[in-house]
């Protein structure tokens, strides 16, 4: 019996073993100026993350378009290593910001680090730190495309301004503002334990008491939590949307409390995102076709014109975008700078 187990135990370990190796094996190796695996594993990891995002396997052909965006992006970077492109944290971090730019205006209010990072997970399936690794390539790649094709880029015609009321005749019905209102808040944050968030609640009610329905109190009491020690926090919570995107983030009870207030109106106590919170609105907007010359995103000066103009733009420059890199893979493919081992593409 002990014999049996001992064979059992072997072979298993056996297996493994040989699994592991497998999964070391490169599936190609890049050249360009340094010999660079992708391995089996790496593949294997990007297909998966793939099929998660798309909710169905891939088939061979498209496991090997995955390998082929691996191999044309290692190309780049060995590439711009040479000609010694660089990105800085400070320019990571702008990239960032403007993500977290793109979340307020979908939800009216800076988003938390949880909520930024659910957010990241949501669209591509990484952690923040893998994402923050995957825009720094990217960037470095940008950027030297930029210093390879800019000509080819330059070539750009801004939109006219008959491109520009063409593009919103077309999609005019979608130029629809949702009701928005615009919120102050004072919010009492806790902990995980349940001591901290008694405690929490013990601040949470007398506030609310103090405050009751009174806008002028609240105002009080808002400015009172902008003091170092104040044990809670306020200030201006943005504006927020009323649409599927925000309730999702901020809650079904939320969205229904902030939209049955009247302007200069304070809510009850509510609580969500590990927090107690008080909101009076401080402005309301319904539901409005936008013109040309409305603002697009309030808070802001762009107008519809703004918006559409600087979209046909983007759309514009990607397409030049896309040839150029298109350009510039076929030029880091020429020669031998990559090899693929086909034997190891099964699994």
């Amino acid at each position: 019996m002990k014999r049996l187990f001992l064979t059992i135990t072997l072979c298993v370990l056996g297996g493994l073993a040989a699994f592991a190796q497998s999964e070391l094996q490169p599936a190609a190796i890049v050249n360009l100026t340094k010999s660079e695996p992708i391995t089996v594993k790496q593949l294997r990891t990007e297909v998966e993350r793939m099929e998660k995002g798309s909710g169905r396997p891939l088939n061979a052909e498209e496991r090997r378009q995955v390998l082929d965006v691996m191999i044309n992006e290692k190309l780049a970077l060995q590439a711009a290593e040479r000609d010694k492109i660089t990105i800085s944290e400070n320019e990571i971090n702008q990239q960032f910001q403007q993500l977290r730019a793109g979340m307020v205006q979908a939800i009216g209010r800076q988003p938390s680090d949880a909520e930024f990072a659910t957010a990241v997970r949501n669209q591509t399936g990484l952690e923040v730190p893998a994402f923050r690794e995957q825009l720094r390539r990217q960037l470095i790649i940008q950027k030297y495309l930029l210093s390879k094709k800019q000509n080819v880029l330059e070539s750009v015609e801004v939109p006219s301004e008959e491109d520009i009321r063409s593009a919103y005749n077309l999609a005019r019905s979608q130029f629809v503002r949702p009701d928005t209102v615009r919120f102050s808040m004072i919010q009492i944050n806790y902990g995980a334990d349940a001591a901290a968030k008694t405690k929490a609640k013990e601040l949470a009610d007398k506030l609310s008491r103090e405050i009751g329905a009174s806008p002028s109190k609240f105002d009080e009491v808002a400015l009172r939590g902008q003091a170092p020690n104040s044990g809670y926090q306020a200030g201006d919570g943005g504006y927020l949307p009323r649409n599927p995107e925000a309730q999702q983030i901020v809650g079904a009870e939320f969205i229904n409390t902030a939209f049955n207030l009247k302007q200069g109106e304070v809510s009850k106590l509510m609580e969500g995102g590990r927090a107690y919170q008080i909101i009076k609105v401080t402005e309301a907007y319904e539901m409005k076709n936008l013109d040309l010359d409305d603002i697009f995103q309030l808070g802001t000066r762009v107008t519809v014109r703004d918006y559409i103009g600087n979209t046909l733009l983007q759309q514009r420059q990607q397409e030049i975008l896309a040839q150029a890199s298109q350009e510039l893979v076929t030029e880091l493919r020429a020669g031998k700078t990559f090899q693929v081992f086909e034997k190891n593409l099964s699994w």
